[in-house]
């Protein structure tokens, strides 16, 4: 799954989302910090290709994106929209091919913008980015190639503090960026940057109302963060080979960045600093039973704005979930399989 499968509601509740096979399921607390409705599929019975994309806009609204094939050979673009954990998603609504016709060309990304719209990204046959969005009075408009070569892995799609949407994609041997320069608008291509980064593992958080921060594995097997306009800087060792999740909250009124990764023991591996501060340094600090080596892992704030973090095997189904005690610093729960 491409974006932030452990979302919270607009109504407060936590909901997951779940690859299963050729479907996506999800599942939501009955209440806050409650007991969990049984999965759901999203999007009625139509077959899907592995790898969903999940967005989330600030309305509490989620929008999905995935691939399903349509005749031999060849695929198409779905999206689907759940406004509320316990209500059933949308039917998938077909939006096409970035070329028109043809097989998978990546995986897609979502985002949402502050007027509720949602925005598909994905590569296209031509090796760059190609975009289809919602439009401000319904419906959808056309594909547009935000250009760009040799993208490689998921790009990350992001909403900064402005409602303005961005998206990161990695090339070999860098990162390419674009942003809207007004809501609404298409957006385009800015200065990117030139560094060593994994693809597969990029992560973009909205961190302050100016910037959106870039999280990535460089090839030496550290997690560095970019800010566009900036310098790359290396933050911390990576515990593991996937991506990080990241989210941002308060701790003991600070302003902080929380991100966690399934580390190369099988555990989860938590670190914390302040905003922006990178210089600041992070500890991993590992927590939980050792995860079978297809888990994946995921960090939201829940109800009371408190970090949540939960941690899903595709393979077996189980999902954990822990949360920040009443006590100082990021101290957690004992976690518990829902």
């Amino acid at each position: 799954m491409n974006g932030d499968w452990l979302i919270r509601g607009r109504d407060g509740r936590l909901t997951v989302y779940l690859p299963s096979g050729d479907a996506v399921l999800c599942r939501a607390e009955r209440g806050p910090a409650g007991s969990w409705d049984a999965a759901r599929t999203v999007g009625g019975g139509q077959k899907l290709h592995p790898g969903p994309a999940i967005g989330q806009g600030a309305d509490g609204y989620t929008h999905l994106a995935a691939w399903r094939p349509t005749v031999p050979g060849e695929s198409g673009l779905v999206h689907s929209t759940h406004f509320r954990p316990r209500l059933a998603p949308l039917d998938w609504v077909s939006i096409g091919h970035p070329d028109k016709k043809g097989d998978r060309t990546g995986s897609p990304a979502v985002a949402v913008d502050s007027a509720g719209r949602g925005y598909v990204f994905v590569r296209n046959q031509g090796g760059g980015v190609s975009l289809r969005n919602q439009k401000e009075k319904g419906g959808w408009g056309p594909w547009q190639n935000l250009e760009g070569h040799d993208v490689q892995g998921e790009p990350a799609a992001v909403t900064g503090e402005s409602g303005l949407v961005e998206v990161y994609a990695s090339v070999p041997g860098g990162v390419l960026h674009w942003r809207q320069e007004e809501p609404g608008r298409t957006p385009v291509r800015t200065e990117g940057v030139d560094v060593p980064v994994r693809p597969g593992t990029l992560c973009a958080l909205a961190t302050s109302a100016e910037h959106t921060t870039l999280f990535f594995t460089d090839t030496s097997g550290d997690v560095c963060a970019w800010r566009p306009g900036e310098k790359p800087v290396t933050l911390i060792a990576s515990a593991g080979p996937g991506p990080v999740s990241a989210v941002r909250c308060d701790i003991e009124g600070h302003d902080c960045t929380v991100l966690a990764q399934r580390s190369a023991s099988g555990r989860v591996a938590f670190a914390a600093y302040p905003t922006e501060q990178e210089s600041a340094g992070a500890w991993w600090t590992e927590s939980g039973p050792q995860l079978p080596s297809d888990a994946v892992v995921a960090v939201a704030l829940d109800e009371q704005d408190e970090v949540v973090a939960a941690s899903l095997s595709p393979s077996t189904g189980t999902l954990r979930l822990t949360r920040r005690k009443d006590e100082p610093g990021l101290a957690l729960e004992a976690w518990r399989e829902v």
